[in-house]
């Protein structure tokens, strides 16, 4: 599951730059394995991040970050992020859990992921949408989670901008 690696990138760049990180780091590396990450030596790693073009605006940081999220995928779940909502048939609480436990998710990312997982792929524990809180409103076109094409990601981006007008 390469989804993880791609929402792991989107901070402060706009998703569709977030999201060809991992892409990058597919043809640098040949796969985008979490083992092969997780073992990569943290130089070397964070060369292939930062040679242009980079994978993040911030691609030393975001290159610590995934190395990170991929050792705790490694010795939590084996390397398999699917464990994450299919270990043990939790309920979306004990997701929600999980997510906000691996490195650099904290509750609105780990929400949005929830949400994410539920709307697009079809992994819907028991109560997914009560826990992803309003990024799981099914129409609402608030996150990543809510993209599916160019139209509905402006509709996301519109939302985000009268919301932060609002808080303003």
């Amino acid at each position: 599951m390469v989804i993880h690696k791609h929402f792991c990138c989107d901070q402060q760049i706009p998703m569709e730059v977030a999201f060809n990180g991992p892409k990058k780091l597919f043809d640098r590396i040949g796969g985008l394995d979490v083992r092969v990450i997780a073992d990569y030596d943290a130089e070397e790693f964070a060369a292939l991040a930062t040679t242009p073009p980079a994978i993040h605006r911030y691609g030393g940081s975001m290159a610590k970050r995934v190395q990170a999220l991929c050792r705790y995928l490694v010795d939590e779940y084996d390397g398999d992020v699917e464990q994450i909502w299919t270990k043990d048939k939790p309920t979306a609480e004990v997701v929600l859990t999980r997510l906000k436990a691996l490195p650099g998710y904290g509750e609105q990312k780990a929400k949005i992921f929830l949400a994410l997982i539920g709307k697009q792929l079809g992994v819907q524990p028991y109560g997914w949408r009560k826990a992803a809180g309003d990024y799981g409103i099914k129409g609402s076109k608030r996150s990543v989670a809510d993209v599916v094409d160019a139209d509905s990601l402006q509709q996301v981006r519109a939302f985000k901008k009268a919301a932060k007008a609002k808080a303003d």
